[in-house]
């Protein structure tokens, strides 16, 4: 178990962060992992935080057990879980640097034409959820989640322009990562990231992470449906920067 002081002042408001996410502030939890690679590793990071996602992935599944879309899930889960087998694949091959500089410029491309178009008054009319769209995007989201800790705004990508009611938006995109963590935990074992050292950091933050999750269930309930979106279309511009940012950096 890490003691290391310095570890939690940059775990505690990175669980914070991821709890807020798991409770329906998608996107902010791309902000966790850059908080705890300052003070060790990203693969010890990644052992960390699973068993983290793991527990606050159940308290939101309970509270959204009955708002997510059936027909999004039957789409997205096979093509993520065939993109987190070739992420476990490719995890010694794949730059990390060159999937986030890929998922931050895709991200802030679709957040800023989003904005464009809603302050324009050109809004599109939903789209539908299609099924080679909803294996791509399914299969690009279990790959850069496997790879760099970046399923979210291939999902978001995916599912966005469908203008699904801000409850079924929240809960589809909480159970699918439940699902994704899930199948995504024996890979992590397989490549030999988690430990009993890892275990026993994460449990010490468990209360932390339910707290903070219950929080942003509480909190995300009091914005209204319009201005949600727009948080969320200024996220995703904001977390696809960071990933150009650090991804360029890498490819330099």
């Amino acid at each position: 178990m890490i003691t290391d002081p310095l570890f939690y002042v940059a775990a505690i408001p990175a669980v914070i962060l991821l709890g807020l996410s798991k409770g329906g502030f998608t996107g902010v939890s791309m902000l966790a992992m850059p908080l705890i690679a300052l003070v060790i590793s990203p693969i010890q990071g990644a052992a960390i935080i699973l068993p983290i996602l793991i527990v606050q992935d159940a308290v939101g599944v309970w509270v959204y057990r009955k708002a997510w879309d059936h027909r999004n899930m039957a789409l997205l889960l096979p093509g993520s879980f065939a993109g987190a087998l070739l992420g476990y694949v490719f995890a010694a091959r794949v730059s990390d640097a060159a999937i986030a500089f890929a998922v931050g410029l895709i991200s802030v491309l679709f957040g800023l034409r989003r904005l464009f178009l809603e302050r324009g008054g050109r809004t599109p009319e939903a789209a539908r959820a299609r099924t080679v769209a909803g294996l791509f995007w399914g299969m690009v989201s279990g790959f850069t989640s496997m790879i760099a800790n970046a399923g979210g705004p291939p999902f978001q990508v995916y599912v966005i322009p469908q203008k699904l009611p801000k409850e079924l938006f929240i809960g589809t995109g909480i159970v699918f990562f439940a699902a994704l963590n899930w199948f995504k935990l024996p890979l992590f074992v397989a490549l030999g990231q988690l430990s009993r050292g890892s275990l026993a950091t994460s449990l010490a933050l468990f209360p932390l992470a339910i707290a903070s999750t219950w929080a942003g269930v509480l909190l995300v309930r009091r914005v209204s449906a319009e201005r949600f979106f727009k948080l969320i279309y200024l996220l995703l511009i904001g977390v696809g920067s960071k990933l150009l940012w650090s991804g360029g950096r890498g490819l330099l």
